[in-house]
């Protein structure tokens, strides 16, 4: 639950200003995830396997929704042609 709050973060950012603008939003909610809750906390500490797992499982989901966006702009763009 740690991500949860990011992902309407990312969708908005990722609809208004595309894809790349998606992709730093995602990476630097890891980083801000990593650094914030999870312990010890307000520290860098290397993770551990869960940690990596949970951040590999929230970039897969979060690269579907940044395709999903990136979808949804290219077809806006084509009907509005």
């Amino acid at each position: 639950l740690n991500f949860a709050p990011f992902v309407p973060a990312i969708l908005l950012a990722s609809l208004v200003a595309g894809v790349p603008a998606g992709c730093f939003t995602a990476l630097s909610a890891v980083v801000i995830v990593w650094w914030a809750y999870m312990p010890p906390t307000f520290q860098f500490a290397p993770l551990e396997a869960a940690d990596i797992d949970r951040i590999q499982l929230f970039l897969l989901a979060v690269s579907v929704l940044i395709w999903f966006s990136h979808l949804c702009r290219t077809i806006a763009r084509m009907r509005a042609q």
